[in-house]
């Protein structure tokens, strides 16, 4: 059989961290524009099944350390009710998503939160364009800073103690940078992980497989965890100034009161994630390094994870992280390296979201290749995983594979339903017809009918 040139593409990049360890940052990706309204309902909370000892444990390594590994040395947030106001060129999906989250954090998260079109706020969400951004950080997408007014504020007291999360002992004023040109998908997840971090944590843990608190940037919106972890944050018993012992001998309280199924729930202990493991998968799959640069870290982080037996989503993830750098030279081993991922992330339903990256992967090579009813059989687990965690790009994407294996198996008109139904989530993931045109015709070239008809 003539080999496919397959056209892999992934719907989010890994989250990279800033070099600078007192800014928060979501990495830049493509331009897109276009309003659309957010097709997604707003869903009821749902439970969190975690082990309460699991969660003090995450919650002390999210609130006392930072991205690169530094310690802080005390507890912070907001003391008293929190007043969030918009400023800039504001388009009309960025209120509307600041609305919705700002339900969910008073819902869930029981956050004395509220919008003010007053001129002082705690909270001010920039509306910005992303060359702005660009300008003042160029590898970030959106970022968080303390203490700042606007970008030239910024940029004046960058690299000092007014910026510095380390040097705050309670947070008065943090400011979002969104950008405003971006499509609605990306506006919405920018202002999920930098609110998050703004009002609580500014840690990333790989370890954890259900959280915006992790760079490999899976999750897009905050989850039913990192509600839990920002009620705890804003718990009566806490507050700010406090030390790390303070802090650790009331939250077992704070979650037996807050969580009290989790009391019952068996501690999973998985191990710490070593700093050299996060070193090699940021160099193999984020901005800057040259492909063979890629190849070798994408290589120690999989050897890294097998020796220190990550048994869970981190080992997944290096499979994945090496399909991705040799899918375009060696299709087959990407093939496996892909099998390998799903295999581990089939593991738990906390992992499903990853399983569906991986089935976008799988799925591709599948179609490439002719084999459209194996296709299908790989992305039917997957299409209500990207429904619940309301990621309408991969959505989308999942359902354009969909069609092209619909129309290998012979059932054209249900390919064409198929792919009227993926155009809304699309708007919204992607954002511009052009982008979404592009996106459409990368799927549909790996159909080898559309090849030969070519």
């Amino acid at each position: 059989m003539k080999r496919a040139a397959l056209v892999f593409s992934m719907i989010l990049g890994a989250c990279m961290p800033a070099s600078n360890d007192d800014l928060t940052t979501r990495q830049n990706s493509s331009v897109y524009r276009d309003f659309v309204t957010n097709p997604f309902p707003v869903s009821p909370s749902r439970k969190v099944t975690a082990s309460n000892k699991d969660i003090a444990r995450d919650f002390m390594d999210l609130s006392f350390s930072l991205e690169s590994g530094r310690n802080l040395p005390v507890f912070t947030r907001f003391e008293g009710p929190i007043s969030v106001r918009l400023t800039g060129k504001v388009p009309q999906s960025l209120l509307s998503e600041l609305n919705r989250l700002i339900h969910r954090l008073q819902d869930e998260a029981k956050l004395d939160i509220y919008y003010t079109s007053a001129d002082q706020a705690n909270v001010i969400v920039h509306a910005v364009s992303r060359r702005q951004i660009q300008r003042t950080l160029p590898m970030a997408a959106c970022f968080v800073a303390p203490n700042v007014v606007d970008l030239d504020d910024f940029k004046a007291s960058r690299k000092t103690a007014k910026t510095s999360w380390s040097a705050q002992t309670e947070r008065r004023m943090v400011s979002l940078f969104i950008p405003s040109d971006a499509s609605p998908q990306e506006i919405r997840d920018c202002l999920h992980e930098e609110f998050a971090q703004g009002l609580g944590p500014l840690n990333d843990l790989y370890r954890l497989p259900n959280s915006v608190f992790n760079d490999d940037n899976i999750h897009t919106i905050l989850t039913d965890f990192d509600m839990m972890v920002l009620r705890a944050t804003y718990a009566p018993e806490l507050r700010s100034g406090m030390t790390r012992a303070e802090v650790a001998a009331r939250l077992p309280a704070i979650l037996r009161r807050i969580n009290p199924a989790g009391a019952g729930v068996a501690y999973r202990a998985l191990p710490p994630t070593s700093r050299a493991w996060i070193k090699e998968i940021q160099t193999a799959l984020g901005p800057g390094t040259p492909a063979g640069g890629r190849m070798g870290a994408a290589t120690r982080a999989l050897n890294l994870a097998q020796a220190a037996k990550y048994n869970d989503h981190r080992l997944g993830f290096s499979y994945f992280a090496m399909g991705r750098i040799v899918q375009r030279t060696n299709p087959d081993e990407a093939f496996r390296m892909f099998k390998a991922a799903d295999k581990m992330f089939r593991q738990s339903a906390q992992t499903n979201l990853y399983a569906a990256h991986t089935a976008v992967q799988l799925a591709s090579y599948q179609i490439a290749y002719g084999k459209g009813q194996e296709a299908l059989e790989t992305l039917a687990p997957y299409l209500d995983a990207a429904y619940e965690e309301e990621n309408a790009a991969l959505l989308s994407t999942l359902m354009f594979l969909r069609a092209e294996a619909l129309e290998l198996t012979g059932r054209a008109s249900e390919a064409r339903i198929v792919r009227l139904d993926s155009l809304n989530w699309a708007r919204y993931g992607f954002g511009s017809e052009k982008h979404l045109k592009t996106k459409l015709r990368e799927i549909q070239a790996l159909n080898p009918l559309n090849r030969r008809n070519g």
